[in-house]
């Protein structure tokens, strides 16, 4: 069974309703559009039909015009030769010819006035086929971008994010190791500028230090000597 059931269904349904209802929207949405161009298909297969009927209503109503004058003009001739008899009976077949002009025409309004509903009807049908066909592509855009989501947040929580990290950090220390082996071969190469400076740093330090233990010791040794000198005097 259909979503809709006549066409009245599709030209007054609520899509957006029908869809936040259905528990799969993307079927739902694809089941509607099948049947609205079903139905756009059976509706514009009844118009050619009526389009059909009406050229061969107005071509039926063109002969019977021709008819009618015709009679008109036998009844005339009838009466130019004192057949006032044939002229009647003329006149009876025009009325004929009249009156089923007349049941024809309504027939031809009747149509015409159908075929102005189905325009209309194809015209709203045609607009709710758009409508449902935007939401088509609206409903894929949101279902990929949600597809997306998710499996970010599948690679997220299940680990693999964990485990690539972890991979990596693995990674890292090895090139660690490969660098400090490249290091050690540089060691005891050249110095540094901040190295060869911190060398004569210490360097200085000493000779600082040096000079004040030798002084220290030269003070002592000559206050020894002027104390001998004093005793002997």
């Amino acid at each position: 069974m259909g979503i809709f059931s006549r066409l009245s269904d599709i030209v007054n349904s609520n899509l957006t309703s029908l869809l936040d209802r259905a528990e799969d929207p993307a079927k739902m949405i694809r089941l509607m559009i099948q049947e609205m161009e079903d139905t756009l298909v059976e509706v514009r297969s009844d118009a050619a039909r009526l389009i059909a009927d009406k050229k061969d209503a107005t071509r039926r109503i063109d002969r019977l015009v021709t008819a009618q004058d015709e009679w008109a003009t036998r009844a005339t001739l009838a009466l130019e030769k004192d057949r006032e008899d044939l002229a009647k009976a003329a006149l009876v077949e025009k009325a004929k010819v009249v009156e089923t002009s007349k049941v024809i025409e309504e027939d031809l309004n009747e149509l015409n006035d159908r075929l102005a509903g189905l325009d209309a009807d194809i015209a709203k049908l045609q607009d709710k086929l758009h409508e449902a066909k935007a939401k088509q592509q609206t409903l894929i855009a949101r279902s990929s971008t949600a597809q997306s989501r998710l499996n970010v947040r599948e690679t997220l929580y299940d680990g693999r994010a964990d485990a690539a990290l972890s991979r990596f950090s693995s990674i890292e220390k090895k090139v660690d190791e490969i660098e400090g082996r490249v290091e050690a071969y540089d060691m005891g190469s050249n110095k540094s500028l901040a190295q060869e400076i911190a060398e004569l740093e210490a360097e200085s330090d000493i000779e600082n230090e040096l000079a004040q233990l030798k002084g220290s010791m030269g003070r002592g040794t000559k206050a020894g000597a002027k104390k001998e000198s004093d005793a002997e005097s």
